[in-house]
């Protein structure tokens, strides 16, 4: 009899570790960058309205949904669906190209805020005043709008002269088609970056269960940090009552549902593959539904918190430059915590202390989100080829790292401004909501909620609620809805930023790369339906069949064991039962 082997899986080190991950993960940059800026564009106070309807209609039921998919199956985004609907399979090679997209040039962002932190180890921070090589005669220190006049319109802050002549250099690139060559500086701090998410990444969740201790909690004594700071300074309760204050006329306007809706998606993060890696790594029996609720919770009370600490100093630059709070933040979303933030903190006492503060925080909110979403390629792809890869997991690590290092260099080069709303734009946004609907589709309707059900049941112990199978049930049509009036928004003319406008081919360029997630599953259901026997009716139910498991499969080995290990056994139960 041929014997069959069992591939030892990884787990983490205890509960505690798990559920950091999951909140390093949700909670990243777009709680202190995205969600202020889209309830700053969309009325304050009045956004938080369809922010929670949307929060229990979608947000919820496909964050517990995905943890309990890892958690079952523990497999990652690639294999897991042979177990649910095979022909659905192009889903986990989508979320692969959107994950590359978003590491090649989210931790070009990171590299910026690793500038920002070793500048400003100084006596003062480099852009307080003008008196600066890289300042022009438009810089300016008077920062009050009725002093300056009809000049505001050309004049700029010190922070917006250093950060766009000092920190990314612009003009020495002539827009997207003449990048002018990598930044060294930026180029070295994107590789401190990349370090750090190797050896967080190196050895799956015994070294990222540890690394999180640090990447998930510091943001929390940070945030609490400036906050105090922010509710002290002059006009904080200015923009605290703008952040406040519903404007009900607002919720009038479909695109502040749209933008809710978008918002709590990307913020809880399903669909990007990570919750199916990170929840793999768990015991059969973790009440994975009790920590959907935990981490949710926290993610959202998070976002929450951290507008007081945005809107506080946005009340205190609205004093400062006699604008109102509406007015203080103009230009690309990243100026509010590269030019807005930073010259809020140019302006207190230690002005240094507080920039180190701020941005350390940047990079640790940003570092624990970039390899959770790298370490769901890694599982993803040593799930699918377990014999090669997992005992090779460091060299693969590294392999994918070195890849994606150079693929992060455009975003690092002085026309880098150019690239990362690109790839945002093609790479990510159109193509993630794509991805999720047919993973709604897949799981709610083809593999079907009362199965679905019936796993949650043999993990947890008790069925879920009407809640939870009436929005599992109609979140396709929500998330088609959303994904509908996403594409009906589209343009097909070249991006513009700022009085830039892309060439004619950025357009084309563009397509092909968001074409490469979305294409991906039905040239998977093609290739699938070439290469299964029988006629059309039968390729069609073995397509749409769940694969059960074979005898190869993998167990579960305590921290302190080797990383991976291969026993020969002849007979081994389903962990499941």
């Amino acid at each position: 009899v041929r014997r069959k082997s069992i591939i030892v899986r990884d787990k983490w080190g205890n509960k505690f570790e798990f559920l950091l991950a999951v909140v390093g993960y949700a909670v990243d940059l777009g709680n202190i960058w995205r969600f202020p800026t889209v309830c700053y564009k969309h009325g304050g106070g009045a956004f938080l309205i369809p922010w929670i309807i949307m929060l229990f209609l979608g947000g919820l039921p496909m964050f517990f949904m995905e943890l309990a998919l890892g958690q079952f199956h523990r497999s990652g985004c690639i294999s897991i669906w042979k177990r649910i609907c095979p022909a659905f399979k192009g889903i986990g090679y989508g979320i692969c190209f959107i994950c590359t997209f978003i590491a090649c040039f989210y931790n070009a962002i990171i590299a910026r805020a690793v500038y920002f932190t070793f500048a400003s180890f100084a006596w003062e921070v480099p852009w307080k005043t003008c008196n600066n090589t890289w300042n022009t005669e438009n810089c300016t220190e008077t920062l009050d709008a009725q002093l300056m006049g009809n000049s505001t319109a050309w004049k700029k802050s010190p922070s917006e002269e250093y950060f766009t002549y000092n920190v990314l250099e612009m003009h020495k690139s002539k827009g997207f088609d003449q990048l002018g060559g990598i930044k060294p500086s930026l180029a070295f701090c994107l590789f401190i970056v990349f370090v750090l998410v190797y050896f967080a990444l190196w050895k799956g969740p015994k070294s990222s269960g540890k690394m999180v201790w640090v990447t998930a909690t510091a943001p929390y004594v940070v945030l609490t940090i400036l906050l105090i700071r922010g509710i002290t300074l002059p006009g904080a309760s200015v923009g605290i009552k703008y952040y406040l204050t519903p404007n009900f006329a607002v919720l009038k306007d479909p695109q502040v549902w749209s933008a809710a809706a978008s918002q709590i998606f990307f913020s809880l993060g399903p669909g990007f593959g990570v919750l199916l890696a990170l929840s793999s790594y768990n015991d059969f029996n973790n009440n994975c539904y009790r920590d959907a609720l935990v981490t949710s919770f926290i993610n959202c009370a998070t976002s929450f918190f951290s507008g007081f600490v945005i809107f506080s100093t946005l009340g205190y630059m609205s004093v400062l430059t006699n604008k109102p709070v509406d007015k203080v933040v103009e230009g690309a979303d990243d100026s509010l915590i590269f030019i807005v933030y930073p010259q809020a903190i140019a302006t207190m006492s230690y002005s240094p202390v507080w920039a180190v503060i701020f941005f350390v925080m940047l990079i640790t909110l940003g570092i624990d989100s970039t390899f959770s979403g790298i370490e769901a390629v890694i599982t993803g792809f040593c799930d699918e080829y377990p014999r090669f890869l997992l005992k090779r997991r460091e060299i693969f690590v590294g392999v994918v790292i070195t890849v994606y290092y150079f693929g992060s260099l455009p975003g690092v080069t002085y026309g880098g401004s150019y690239i990362i709303p690109f790839l945002d734009e093609y790479g990510v946004t159109l193509s993630v909501l794509f991805i999720v609907m047919c993973e709604m589709i897949a799981v709610c309707w083809f593999y079907g909620v009362a199965r679905f059900s019936e796993d949650i049941r043999s993990m947890l112990g008790f069925y879920p609620g009407i809640y939870w199978r009436f929005t599992w049930t109609f979140a396709p049509v929500m998330i088609a809805i959303l994904f509908g009036v996403t594409v009906y928004n589209v343009s097909f003319s070249p991006l513009e930023m700022g009085d830039y406008v892309y060439p004619d081919w950025s357009v084309i360029f563009g397509w092909f790369l968001r074409l490469l997630s979305i294409m991906a599953i039905p040239s998977y259901v093609l290739y699938l339906f070439a290469n299964t026997k029988g006629s059309f009716t039968e390729r069609f139910r073995s397509m749409i069949r769940p694969i059960p498991r074979d005898s190869s499969i993998y167990s579960f080995v305590q921290q302190d064991a080797p990383h991976t290990h291969v026993f020969d056994s002849s007979c081994m139960p389903d962990p499941q039962h």
